[in-house]
């Protein structure tokens, strides 16, 4: 009995050969301060998908103006990208997101819209601070620095003469 062996028709690679596998494109991964960043450099050169321009313009037609288009709008809000939004931080340059509440979930927030919380009025640096997720003493520093800079530009506009 005579056995015969198979042979494996595959050619095989030497050192250095292209295959037929590196001609193929890649899946490339991106990281979202290079996809905000492709899209920034595409926008400037016009190289906008009509598609994604599509999209990009109805997201911003529908995104809030003023105060007055998101007052009696759903809560918790939903335009995370806001720069009211308690919730989460968007680096515009860069595109990278901050979570301010990690450990919890978006309807799990008293306030979602620091402009909810302007309107409620006058209330304590501690309360602040738990809406916030910050400390109380780290409030009072922004509050002073806030107050420095609303100084500094009050002081720095020109006198205006008095009326007789």
């Amino acid at each position: 009995m005579m056995m015969t062996e198979a042979k494996d028709e595959t050619p095989l690679l030497k050192a250095g050969q292209p295959s037929a596998a590196d001609d193929r494109k890649r899946s490339k991964t991106m990281s979202r301060k290079e996809m905000a960043r492709d899209l920034r450099r595409r926008k400037a050169a016009g190289e906008v998908d009509p598609e994604e321009q599509m999209l990009l313009s109805e997201i911003e037609a529908t995104r809030p103006k003023t105060r007055a288009d998101c007052v009696n709008g759903p809560r918790p809000c939903s335009f995370v990208s806001c720069k009211y939004n308690l919730y989460l931080d968007v680096n515009p340059e860069t595109g990278s997101i901050k979570l301010n509440f990690p450990d919890k979930e978006l309807w799990e927030l008293p306030y979602s819209c620091a402009l909810d919380v302007a309107e409620k009025g006058g209330i304590t640096l501690e309360e602040v601070g738990e809406i916030m997720n910050l400390t109380r003493e780290r409030i009072r520093q922004v509050e002073t620095r806030g107050l420095l800079k609303v100084r500094e530009a009050t002081e720095a506009e020109p006198k205006r003469p008095a009326s007789p």
